[in-house]
């Protein structure tokens, strides 16, 4: 009981990628999973879906076709650039510092551009991370956050053919900003453990050194960006600490009431394939090439169905 099925399913890994699915600081949400596996020994990568304008960096940047490796002084024109803030705390703590960026692209190209970088580190897992629960949803919920990024991310490794292929969660409750209704958060995950695809749950704690080394470097990325800090981080963050409530740690959630608790430290583990399974969508984005068509996709599916009304929680 006291070993996860997650770890289970690791165990036998050697070089494993761990990539944020859903853009911007995505990737943070997953650093604690990844020094927690280099802990047990595994080679691990790290790699993103960019918000940043990848366009600007120079040649020598791009290691393969929508593949860039960015490290601590890799040069930009973007100040938005959450990849090299990582790249930083992890060359200061002298760590590996490279971490891997896609641009924000369709599915067709992002499956490519992950398979050229497998290809590269010769890869035998792939771990997707959500910061927030979003990638959860299957397309009939109430609301469904910010799809686009996530869905690119998940039909692009679906697609592939690996030994181990998972998603993981961290940050539950953040996306209630966006419109997402917590109480099918957990009817989602109830449906995927009956389908055998749930990988069970963990707290992330500030008395390990993932978790203190996490809070360290969610301070880092605010140094490093103080006019954008992550509120989903910041929020995690927060709940590592063990805030809660409405907690003011930046002004960009100015005017909204947060409800920082424990349960948004709490990992959620589900297998890719299964998770990609459930989706009532996710066969319609297979061709895309731009993000802007996922969204239209996304749009037009949406229109054609009724959603599930939301549900609140009873206790």
């Amino acid at each position: 009981m006291l070993d996860s099925p997650l770890s289970a399913r690791l165990e036998a890994s050697e070089r494993i990628l761990l990539a944020g699915a859903g853009g911007g600081f995505d990737v943070y949400a997953g650093l604690p999973l990844a020094l927690a596996l280099r802990e047990q020994g595994k080679e691990v990568h790290l790699a993103n879906l960019s918000f940043s304008r990848l366009e600007s960096l120079d040649l020598d940047a791009w290691l393969e076709e929508d593949v860039a490796a960015v490290g601590p002084e890799t040069a930009s024109r973007d100040w938005y650039f959450p990849e090299r803030a990582l790249a930083r705390w992890l060359d200061a703590q002298g760590m590996p510092a490279t971490v891997y960026a896609f641009p924000k692209v369709g599915v067709r190209p992002l499956r490519a551009a992950y398979a050229r970088l497998i290809g590269h580190l010769g890869v035998d897992s792939i771990v997707l991370v959500d910061g927030g629960t979003d990638i959860l949803m299957r397309g009939d919920e109430a609301g469904l956050g910010t799809p686009v990024e996530d869905m690119a991310s998940l039909a692009a490794v679906h697609g592939l053919d690996l030994p181990e292929k998972i998603v993981a969660c961290l940050g539950f409750g953040v996306d209630a900003y966006h419109g997402v209704n917590h109480a099918q958060v957990l009817e989602n995950l109830a449906a995927l453990e009956r389908d055998g695809a749930y990988l069970g749950a963990f707290s992330l704690s500030r008395a390990t050194k993932p978790g203190a080394l996490y809070l360290d470097a969610v301070a880092h990325a605010q140094s490093e960006m103080p006019d954008y800090l992550s509120i989903v981080n910041g929020s995690i963050a927060a709940a590592v600490r063990g805030e809660f409530g409405d907690v003011r740690f930046t002004a960009r959630t100015r005017g909204s009431e947060l409800f920082i608790n424990p349960l948004m430290a709490i990992y959620f583990a589900v297998d890719l394939d299964g998770l990609a399974r459930r989706s009532l969508y996710l066969d319609r984005i297979e061709d895309t090439v731009a993000a802007t068509q996922i969204a239209a996709v996304v749009e037009a599916f949406r229109a054609e169905i009724s959603p599930r009304p939301p549900q609140v929680f009873p206790h």
